[in-house]
């Protein structure tokens, strides 16, 4: 069995104000930073990790590197774990896009699986990049653990990658910030072992003054 821990990076300064990221180099804002020193406190208290994956864009680095420190390792970021483009949106925020996109927002929230988002990727495109990837990581590190550090929107992706959905369920899915994910790879198929799991940022020890 292949472990992969899959981890959302911590909060940006664009999360919190809703605007859309996809290939926008944000960094973490300081209750990110703490988000990522707990998540990595936590990882390293249950898996004995063997290696750290994540998205080239610093939000996700920087929380890789939180993990990996834990463990002596470096940060091996991939091209192929970025984030979505959202192409002409990426800065905007909701209310911007909506005045100039009213039709391919609404799509994007009713109907994500054919949505197309100007100059952007599709979630049929990001899904055949990203699972790719999933694929090639399980099969360098069979019968060990790996993290994975990405996105909301690729995280999601790789969700419903795994359990067979289809992109319609975009939305069905959470992923919060420094959410650990949980995948099982075994005989050629996967098992989701937890989602969105986010109790390491609840706790007063590991996180003062977050809760």
């Amino acid at each position: 069995m292949t472990r992969i821990i899959l981890v959302r990076h911590g909060q940006t300064e664009w999360n919190r104000m809703e605007r859309f990221r996809g290939h926008a180099d944000v960094p973490l804002n300081e209750v990110g930073l703490a988000q990522a020193e707990a998540t990595g406190s936590r990882i390293a208290s249950e898996w004995n990790v063997t290696a750290v994956y994540s998205s080239p864009l610093s939000r996700a680095v920087r929380t890789a590197e939180a993990i990996a420190k834990r463990y002596n390792l470096i940060v091996q970021p991939r091209p192929e774990l970025i984030d979505i483009s959202f192409g002409a949106w990426e800065g905007l925020s909701v209310e911007k896009v909506r005045e100039r996109w009213p039709d391919e927002l609404q799509a994007w929230y009713f109907q994500p699986s054919v949505a197309k988002i100007p100059g952007g990727e599709t979630l049929a495109k990001l899904r055949a990049r990203a699972m790719d990837a999933i694929q090639r990581l399980v099969a360098i590190h069979e019968g060990q653990t790996i993290v994975i550090v990405g996105h909301t929107v690729i995280n999601r992706i790789i969700l419903l990658g795994i359990l067979g959905l289809g992109n319609e369920r975009f939305w069905q899915l959470e992923q919060d910030p420094c959410a650990i994910n949980v995948i099982e790879a075994r005989n050629h198929d996967f098992v989701l072992a937890a989602l969105n799991d986010t109790c390491h940022l609840r706790s007063r020890s590991n996180n003062p003054g977050l809760d």
